[in-house]
């Protein structure tokens, strides 16, 4: 039951006499409006007439809606005239009339306990209807809104800005306009993504940056496009300008790694000691011109840093993310991290949105880019306050900032601070915006720079405003130092925690091993069941099992050596993050890393128990691959020394992420020099269900390996899965680890270790058998299919065929596999076989490598080349799996 304007005063009565018998019966804004017309003091109910009743009602639902909609009347464009009217605030949809102005009325939870309808309307206007536009009525929370509320009508959304303060705006600004007029002049038709007409930006951070210490904030992490980076780099960041003039003048040789990338994608990190003693450090991720990919990898960082700091880690680390208004709302990878914002295995306490709302996209406008009002309408899922801000106030934005982070200190939520502005050039500097938005550019082609602006607001204040900005002479002296001598040294991603972490890739083997009895003292730990704890009967038959398989000549199977390898790596002081749909659980129902009691829900994670020094942390992801996995990307960067795993529900679903996996995991290190331990599980195999869930797509992954950037392996036995987890935080160097894990294996029979394989074996890129004198074929396979196979060949022992698995696919062990060739030198058949269609699987990456090792092309063996990845049909695939049994078993 809301405030209605023309509501019948015979109901208005009814109601007021309800509200007399029952108070607790009518909803809280009726309560209030009705206490308002108590006497306090006397405890009497002041005389009302029905007409009386009528009008308050309708103040009470002006107050409301105003604090509702009244942003749609804010005056917050910078190119169009501000709105003085809309139908749905007008006195006349409330019953009123400018006869009604100076009629005084007595007001509940509002800064004004009696006032006239003039001076209510005075501060309704200026709350919400002046340059900033506030959303926040849509969120549920009492409390959460109640605040808001309080915090903006108390000083009617206007911040009280010292002389000084307003110097150091108007500083910001300045640097921001002339940094972008050298770059103009200075490097004429280069592309630097012009932060012009969105200059405000700049004084946005730096209250930020101002704000952090004082709220308890010591690190910063920035995620942004490249729409004003080099801005935010100079005049935020406090990047060297002699190290970006040398990136314009493209001198290479002046401290490139890798491939490296262009200026405007970079990362930087920078440290700033505040004059109370008080530090901050700040780091803007890398990203490429995939808009908006860069944000879980953002959210990734903040929360590892943030477990860093303990519990309240939260209020330590922000991240920050600037969009555009395009990308924010046609990016679906937006709607995904806004959606990991709360939930426990991913949420980082709130983090503040900025979109630089340029009011176009490349060249499209925004009645083609959307179908909301506002850019920022996604957010409203979130249910959490959106500012939008006049991009020409700069005031109003530090208001907002500033209402921002205490909402996001006080609450722990997200926060969105719209800075809407314009774009004075074209997308590049190259482009010509007058082609397909010629009215918007004649309006902004003449439009004085934003620090005029607010130049000449001062002065008609009084306040003294000389130009404090860096002078053009400045920057040529430091344009000719960047000509002369190479740039300031900033350090590289080898630094801090990375810096005993090796760059370069090393194929010597590395001690995976574990003393005699270890193993079975951490089963003991985690295969046991606490007292009391009620878990369900196959549940405790399965650990019971797992505990009995750890006792010399039993087999373990690769579930318990998994769980093993993660308590062994926590044992030793390594973090273990595991991370994706139905992880704690596992898609085919044998991980069990978490339990859950029968009757109470309990939740039990056996591994958290061990009394190791590092955390083990499970979680069930949402339905999403890109923007999990690139949060968990974002947390890996921040653990050199843990094992973090995404993992795929079936390896199929991965190119949902692709674009995480190709511009971060493939390239991270060679275009920003930021290396990376994530582990991807891929779950891989052909076994007749169709061809989204039969192949994680090998094929890609080996086509993206170059200069040693990724491990690509497919283990085919428990053993081989413990040693290769514990190898990828053992190793001197870290590079992405790509997993093809087993389906059908997990429960095979034959697909089983040793206790003595975990203890004392490694990680064997190869598996080779003993040189057979009879052999005539040499087939080399890697995965599932070896199984079969050595059943086919025991069935009919065939010790004609010897068996080699591939193990690690790339970097390709060319030593190991040189000298089986020499071994098998006269073997009659070399065969690749593989499940995969010929198009697909190992065999377009290995056919020439294999070829130049043994001195010939093997056979290739396989599904014929395919568009699909497998078929739909069961026994259609069953047909085919013996049609490649029988190509190798009927070799002369």
């Amino acid at each position: 039951m809301g405030f209605e304007p023309n509501s019948s005063p015979e109901w208005l009565e009814a109601l007021y006499t309800t509200w007399q018998r029952t108070p607790d019966s009518l909803p809280e804004d009726w309560s209030e409006y009705f206490s308002a017309l108590t006497d306090e003091a006397s405890g009497t109910t002041k005389p009302a007439s029905s007409q009386e009743l009528l009008k308050h009602s309708a103040v009470q639902s002006l107050i409301y809606r105003y604090r509702d909609i009244g942003h749609l009347l804010a005056c917050t464009d910078p190119l169009s005239p501000c709105p003085t009217s809309h139908p749905l605030l007008d006195l006349s949809a409330f019953g009123l009339g400018v006869e009604d102005l100076d009629l005084r009325f007595v007001l509940r939870n509002f800064p004004l306990p009696e006032a006239s309808l003039r001076d209510i309307l005075d501060l309704l206007r200026e709350t919400y209807s002046h340059s900033i536009g506030a959303e926040f009525m849509h969120i549920q929370s009492p409390l959460e809104r109640g605040w808001l509320k309080d915090r903006m009508e108390s000083c009617r959304n206007h911040l009280q800005v010292s002389a000084s303060k307003q110097l150091r705006l108007l500083e910001k600004l300045q640097q921001a306009s002339l940094f972008e007029e050298f770059l103009h002049k200075s490097f004429l038709g280069q592309k630097r993504f012009s932060l012009e007409g969105g200059e405000a930006l700049i004084p946005l951070l730096d209250e930020v940056v101002e704000r952090c210490p004082g709220m308890g904030v010591c690190n910063l992490v920035l995620g942004m496009a490249h729409r004003g980076r080099l801005n935010v780099l100079a005049n935020v960041f406090g990047k060297p300008m002699e190290n970006i003039f040398s990136e314009f003048e493209d001198n290479r040789e002046f401290g490139f790694v890798g491939d490296g990338d262009v200026k405007y994608h970079v990362g930087f990190s920078s440290h700033r000691t505040f004059q109370d003693g008080r530090s901050l450090h700040l780091t803007l991720a890398a990203n490429p011109s995939h808009l908006e990919a860069v944000d879980p990898v953002v959210q990734g960082k903040a929360r590892a840093l943030q477990e860093d700091h303990g519990k309240e880690g939260g209020k330590r680390v922000l991240p920050v993310l600037v969009h555009g208004d395009a990308a924010f709302a046609g990016q679906g990878m937006v709607a995904e991290v806004l959606n990991l914002s709360q939930l426990r295995g991913y949420s980082t306490g709130g983090t503040l949105h900025v979109i630089l709302n340029n009011q176009i996209g490349f060249t499209t406008s925004p009645q083609d880019s959307r179908s909301t009002c506002y850019s920022t309408d996604l957010a409203k899922m979130l249910m959490v306050p959106i500012f939008h801000v006049h991009g020409e106030d700069p005031e109003a934005v530090l208001q907002a900032v500033d209402l921002a982070l205490d909402y996001r200190q006080t609450f722990g939520q997200d926060v969105i601070l719209e800075l809407i502005c314009y774009r004075r050039h074209g997308h590049n500097e190259g482009d010509e915006p007058l082609f397909t938005q010629p009215l918007m550019y004649q309006r902004i082609k003449d439009r004085p720079r934003p620090f005029e602006l607010y130049e000449q607001k001062l002065l008609e204040q009084g306040v003294e405003a000389a130009t404090l900005a860096r002078s053009r002479t400045a920057f040529e002296q430091q344009l000719e130092l960047s000509r002369q001598l190479p740039p300031r040294a900033m350090g590289n991603g080898f630094d801090g925690k990375w810096a005993h972490i090796h760059k370069a890739y090393e194929s010597a083997s590395v001690d995976t091993t574990l003393l005699p009895g270890r193993i079975l003292n951490l089963g003991k730990n985690l295969f046991r069941l606490p007292e009391g704890f009620n878990a369900h009967p196959k549940i405790a038959k399965l650990l019971r099992k797992r505990l009995a398989s750890l006792h010399p000549g039993s087999q373990i199977d690769w579930p318990t050596a998994e769980a093993l390898a993660f308590a062994s790596l926590i044992d030793e002081g390594h973090p273990v993050r595991l991370s994706g749909q139905d992880s704690r659980r596992g898609t085919f129902s044998q991980r069990h890393s978490t339990l859950f009691d029968l009757e109470s829900g309990q939740e039990f994670c056996p591994l958290q128990e061990l009394s190791g020094a590092a955390p083990f942390r499970a979680y069930d992801s949402m339905l999403s691959e890109a923007a999990v996995m690139g949060f968990d990307y974002g947390y890996s960067l921040e653990r050199p020394d843990g094992l973090t795993i995404w993992e795929a529900q079936f390896g199929d679903f991965t190119n949902g992420a692709q674009v995480i996996i190709d511009q971060f995991i493939t390239a991270g290190e060679s275009k920003w020099d930021r290396a990376s331990g994530l582990t991807l599980f891929l779950p891989h195999g052909y076994e007749g269900q169709g061809a989204e869930h039969s192949s994680a797509r090998i094929e890609r992954f080996l086509q993206m390996c170059a200069e040693e950037n990724l491990l690509v392996t497919i283990p085919s036995t428990p053993a081989q899965l413990f040693h290769l987890l514990r190898r990828q935080v053992k190793q001197r160097f870290r590079k992405p680890l790509i997993v093809f894990t087993p389906k059908v294996l997990l429960r095979h029979p034959d697909c089983t270790s040793s206790l003595e394989e975990l203890e004392g074996g490694s990680f064997e890129e190869i598996l080779t058998p003993q040189p057979q004198q009879r052999a005539s074929t040499l087939a080399l396979c890697c995965g599932k299919i070896f199984y079969e196979i050595k059943a086919r060949q025991t069935k009919e022992k065939r010790e004609d065929i010897v068996l080699v698995r591939i193990e690690q696919l790339y970097p390709l062990r060319y030593d190991l596999l040189g000298d089986l060739s020499q071994h098998f030198e006269g073997v009659r058949n070399l065969v690749w076989i593989q499940d995969e269609p010929l198009n697909m699987g190992a065999w377009s990456h290995l056919r020439s490598q294999l070829t130049d090792i043994f001195g010939k092309e093997p056979v290739f063996i396989g599904r014929k080349a395919s568009a699909a990845a497998a078929v739909g049909s069961h026994r259609l695939h069953n047909e085919e799996q013996a049609r490649i049994l029988d190509r190798l078993f009927l070799m002369p």
